[in-house]
């Protein structure tokens, strides 16, 4: 899939499906989706209509550009032709509240009250709420983590646990390399996308803009620093060139001994390279630094109701179910590797459970752990616009056409400033 702090009782809370309103009983739902993302909503629609029967709920598979561009396209048509529910990036969601703030019902007034908002991490709600307004419900998210090939790295004699920084990764990746000719420890898509540098610079507390969306920040020293470790990474060898088909490929191959993702990607090797059970593993992304932070969010959506829905209850007892239960958010953990946001689903008992593919290593509990670490990003109504200047700015910077990172980084912001009047942060 692509695109805080609460307290141990917040982190508790759950709330009744019994207190669902009697009128949310009924109706017929049409969600727009894609790909996996539809698959998981199917899969749990057998636990929701054993409670609620009398709501039948059809999911369309549009694929994803298609579902932002319709749903852009209606939206400007004023919400004619928007299904009931529409999924929506999180990556890409401000884009849709900024230009069109009417589209989509604001969920505080069908039930989404400040204790389930609470049963989800702040930075899955930054992007999604504008003042008194929850213009979505969190669904997936994507807590980075490095999937690793345990075989190669104990051909080379390299215990993931030790791997605590970039630095540690580089000197791993080395090792590995010799000790399984024809395995590159990692790969990144340098061209057409900013996947590594999302990952780093959130890691670091660093993003294109600032929290509150006022100012561009993508020049800031932390920012600047998980530039400048990338292309260490990439002129020693530790990462090298792949788009997203490739990537799929070399695990499938065997040539290729570690991928960094959001958690999402677990279903993406499990499904793809399925012979390879037991010989892959997970350990949390190193840090810039020894004791730095180890957590970080790569992708992730969210469903919305569309305020031309005839059926909002019914929408809203369905989203109440799929995301905000364990139950349901479990039920696409488990067919589909779908990363729940919901921070009480660390604890259900399947989390907690070794799986067989990743050699018995509870890999969820793990991934789900970093979950109230991970620092909000935000992505505002300029995120498009910013991270195709980045990209182009990324290509220049690892070709040599700038001194350093933040030379670079302070030419991105200032394309970006150009591009959206925005100020860039002192």
């Amino acid at each position: 899939m692509r695109f805080i702090s609460l307290g141990a009782t917040a982190l508790a809370v759950t709330l009744s499906l019994s207190s669902l309103p009697a009128f949310a009983q009924s109706g017929e739902l049409t969600i727009w989706s894609w790909n996996v993302a539809a698959s998981s909503l199917k899969s749990t629609l057998e636990g929701f209509n054993k409670q609620f029967p009398d709501i039948k709920v059809n999911v369309i598979d549009l694929g994803n550009h298609q579902v932002f561009d319709k749903t852009l396209a209606a939206c400007a048509a004023g919400g004619d032709g928007l299904p009931d529910i529409v999924t929506i990036e999180n990556f890409e969601a401000e884009i849709f509240w900024n230009r069109f703030p009417e589209c989509f019902a604001n969920l505080k007034d069908l039930g989404y009250t400040p204790e389930i908002q609470a049963k989800f991490p702040e930075f899955k709600r930054t992007e999604l709420e504008v003042g008194d307004v929850a213009y979505a419900m969190p669904w997936d998210s994507g807590p980075v983590a490095v999937f690793y090939r345990r075989d190669f790295y104990e051909k080379a004699g390299v215990d993931s646990a030790t791997i605590k920084t970039w630095d540690d990764f580089i000197a791993a990746g080395k090792k590995i390399a010799s000790a399984n000719p024809g395995v590159v420890m990692a790969q990144a898509d340098f061209n057409g996308d900013s996947e590594w540098f999302r990952m780093i610079s959130n890691e670091q507390g660093c993003g294109y803009f600032a929290t509150d969306g006022q100012s561009i920040t993508i020049n800031q020293p932390a920012c600047a620093a998980a530039l400048e470790k990338i292309k260490q990474m990439k002129d020693a060898g530790t990462l090298t060139a792949a788009i997203w088909d490739e990537k799929i490929q070399s695990n499938t191959a065997g040539t290729v001994a570690s991928q960094l993702y959001g958690g999402w990607y677990e279903g993406s090797i499990r499904s793809n390279s399925p012979k390879l059970e037991g010989k892959w593993g997970v350990y949390l992304m190193p840090s810039l630094t020894a004791g730095g932070p180890h957590a970080a969010n790569l992708g992730g959506s969210s469903l919305a109701i569309s305020n031309g829905s005839q059926n909002k209850e019914a929408a809203w007892t369905y989203l109440n179910y799929a995301l905000g239960t364990n139950e349901g958010q479990i039920a696409m953990l488990k067919s589909f590797g779908l990363v729940p946001s919901l921070l009480g689903a660390v604890k259900d008992p399947f989390v907690l459970e070794p799986q067989p593919y990743w050699g018995g290593q509870a890999v969820w509990s793990e991934i789900l752990g970093t979950l109230p670490k991970i620092v909000p990003s935000r992505g505002t109504a300029f995120q498009s616009d910013a991270n195709e200047i980045f990209k182009a700015t990324q290509t220049k910077y690892f070709a040599g056409g700038y001194p350093d990172a933040k030379a670079a980084l302070d030419d991105a912001a200032n394309q970006i400033a150009s591009a959206t009047g925005l100020p860039i942060a002192e």
